[in-house]
């Protein structure tokens, strides 16, 4: 009975592990199945959960991968540190990877969340019929 217990806490931090892997190598994986598509270079990452009342090493995380609110956005490059870091925060983040080209600066972002100036006229009462 002890030993099924200790091998079950080996096979959660190997399978800890081997996810982290999975993420850091996902991006070489899907370009191997399709060649015409641009490779996936970057994480997406946009806080959805609150880190109100979290412990503080949560919370540093969150700030080490410069998310301050909710909803916001992140744009990171796959790499190993990064990938730990979305797996200490998995229940408040969604991930995507995304190709360079899908990345955004907090400018760009902002400016694609406004909405166009000026106004347009779609119907009028104001025509007279004579």
């Amino acid at each position: 009975m002890f030993t099924a217990a200790a091998s079950l806490r080996s096979c959660a931090s190997s399978s800890a592990k081997a996810q982290c892997r999975s993420l850091a190598t996902s991006a070489a994986s899907s370009t191997a199945q399709s060649s015409t598509s641009e490779p996936l270079t970057h994480y997406r990452i946009t806080l959805r959960r609150s880190a109100i009342s979290l412990p503080q090493n949560i919370k540093g995380t969150l700030e080490a991968l410069g998310i301050h609110r909710r909803l916001q956005t992140v744009y990171h490059r796959h790499t190993p540190d990064i990938a730990g870091k979305i797996l200490t925060v998995k229940e408040l983040v969604t991930v995507e990877n995304v190709p360079e080209s899908a990345v955004r600066t907090k400018w760009e972002q902002r400016q694609e969340r406004k909405a166009p100036r000026g106004y347009s006229v779609t119907g009028s009462k104001l025509q007279v019929d004579l």
